[in-house]
């Protein structure tokens, strides 16, 4: 790795300043022979070599060639480079490891040449064994003031993150925090104000992280993949690929750097995880049902993870023992199995060995995974709408958890909306292939509601979102819209629901006779919103097609999109 030699940082510093009379080489211009005398910047091996390590938000920052040329830039150019905070805080950082008589400082701004993508690949997945062997982390606070830790949520003072310094709340600082053995906490005048030994129960209170994670690492309590995943669920980064590349040293991933494929990183990185793992809490993700986003079996981002802190894996031989132990589905509607059940239930115990091998693997094919999971249907139509039991709990002493899947093309995808109870039906153990295609093209249709108007109808809005003229898209993750239409002098007004899902597309008209103005029509829109949530899945996901609704009365409205859709009951 390269580090920084701390006293010829700051000796350089000084000949600039003109603090001490430097010869060069018989020379005393500053700029003459000045790369050899002053050698900033070096290899060395970081297992062996005690260094400190600078943890900050950025700023205005200084850069490898920047580092490295600066006594060869004009002076004007080395003037401005020298006031940026970023060069103040490398030099406060050398000052520090001076008086903590430690050689040598790894800044993450300057030490890396970002201009080779193979060192920066290299720097990445190299990172959090970079601050692990740290022989002291300084972690610069540059929004505290006060000469001592916040010990309580302030939003005036720290607006960007729930109260708290704006440390907190970037994606880097995450392993930043852990990994070190000891992070020495400074505010924005360089003044110690804690440790993280010390620190360790506010610590908690901010990131959500045990104390005992924080003082000892990782491997002294982490519950879960997805546990992991949550603490990094509110954090933020300046490139939305960054949200996975911060995480891959608290997995013990590595993968190449791919900038400029979005979110599609976040998904390489959970692949990798499966690879490394069978945790099956990595589909854990949303269990609260708070983003209820259908579709690929992985998760668009952490912030998916956001209610997981608590989960804990299992494995397969606690599984297959869990399951039985229970004698029932979770969420199933009796406690007790009926005659029906007994060969299934039975098939744990005869073929335990085979199911928990069954359960221990998972194959990443194209686009999808296969894998066995215990699986039930929902009753009544609904035979393509199925829930599956996962290797992990919520808590010690609750059920395992489960996740919906619906079944569609040869393919089983993650599923939120299901409204009908579980039968008593005991869950049977099945190969499956879970798809991790998000299909996010977008599918355009065109809202020609000029009829309305004739009966004195006018558009009042949309929700969840607005449209653009009469131009709606749809997609998997904006899959529904809804308008709404009102006559005030009659005091009649109604919903249209449109949407696609699963390569379905579908509308449905609601109707109010009459209504209050005391009532708003987005308030109006709210609720008829999560009642066209429901009906789109209870609709699309039967086995055979409903039948077309007669319009009668509201056959006036049909016209209001074109395209191809279909009037459902």
């Amino acid at each position: 790795m390269l580090l920084l030699n701390v006293k010829a940082v700051l000796d350089r510093d000084k000949a600039i300043l003109g603090r001490d009379q430097v010869v060069l080489d018989g020379n005393t211009d500053i700029k003459e022979g000045c790369t050899s005398r002053f050698r900033v910047l070096e290899e060395r091996d970081d297992a062996t070599t005690a260094y400190a390590i600078l943890s900050h938000r950025w700023q205005h920052e200084v850069d490898y060639s920047e580092m490295v040329d600066l006594m060869e830039m004009a002076e004007e150019k080395r003037k401005v480079v020298r006031q940026r905070n970023g060069y103040q805080k490398i030099l406060a950082s050398c000052e520090r490891a001076e008086r903590d008589r430690i050689e040598w400082l790894w800044v993450d701004t300057c030490c890396i040449d970002k201009r080779s993508s193979s060192e920066l690949s290299e720097a990445i997945n190299s990172m959090y064994r970079w601050y692990e062997n740290s022989t002291k982390c300084y972690a610069y606070l540059h929004d505290v003031g006060s000469p001592t830790f916040p010990t309580e949520p302030n939003p005036e003072q720290f607006s960007k993150f729930k109260g708290w310094p704006e440390w907190f709340s970037r994606g880097w600082t995450l392993q930043e925090l852990i990994a070190p053995r000891d992070v020495q906490f400074f505010n924005n005048r360089w003044a110690p104000i804690g440790n993280k030994r010390d620190l360790a129960d506010t610590l908690e209170e901010i990131t959500h992280i045990s104390k005992d994670i924080l003082i000892s690492g990782l491997d002294s309590g982490v519950r879960s993949a997805a546990q992991i995943m949550s603490w990094a669920a509110d954090r933020e980064t300046t490139r939305v690929e960054d949200r996975a590349y911060s995480l891959l040293g608290l997995f013990g991933v590595h993968m190449p750097m791919l900038y400029g494929e979005g979110r599609s990183a976040f998904q390489r990185l959970q692949l990798e995880i499966i690879r490394l793992s069978n945790d099956h809490s990595i589909f854990a993700w949303d269990p609260q049902g708070r983003i209820r986003r259908s579709g690929s079996i992985l998760a668009d981002d952490p912030s998916y993870f956001r209610d997981c802190d608590s989960i804990w894996s299992v494995e397969p031989e606690w599984f297959v023992q869990r399951l039985k132990s229970h004698k029932q589905y979770p969420g199933v509607t009796r406690t007790t199995i009926a005659p029906a059940n007994l060969t299934r239930f039975a098939a744990l115990t005869v073929r335990r060995r085979t199911i928990v091998k069954e359960l221990s693997t998972c194959s990443i094919v194209s686009g999808g995974l296969q894998i066995s999971l215990p699986i039930v249907p929902y009753p009544t139509g609904s035979l393509l709408l199925f829930r599956a039991t996962l290797g992990c709990v919520a808590s010690l002493v609750g059920p395992l958890m489960t996740i919906d899947l619906v079944f569609d093309s040869a393919q089983y995808y993650r599923f939120f909306g299901a409204t009908e109870q579980l039968t008593t039906t005991f869950p049977l153990v099945r190969q499956l292939f879970l798809s991790y295609y998000q299909d996010d093209s977008r599918h355009n249709l065109r809202l020609d509601d000029r009829t309305v108007s004739f009966y004195g109808f006018t558009r009042c809005g949309t929700f969840p979102r607005n449209i653009v003229g009469d131009f709606v898209k749809l997609s998997l993750t904006n899959d529904m819209i809804v308008v709404i239409y009102a006559n005030g002098e009659a005091r009649v007004r109604f919903a249209v629901g449109f949407g696609y899902c699963f390569g379905r597309a579908w509308t449905h008209i609601i109707c109010d006779e009459s209504y209050s103005q005391a009532t708003s029509w987005s308030s109006y829109a709210k609720r008829r919103c999560y009642y066209l949530y429901q009906f789109r899945h209870r609709k699309l996901y039967q086995a055979c097609s409903p039948p077309a609704i007669d319009l009668g009365r509201e056959a006036r409205v049909g016209h209001l999109v074109q395209g191809k859709l279909q009037y459902y009951r």
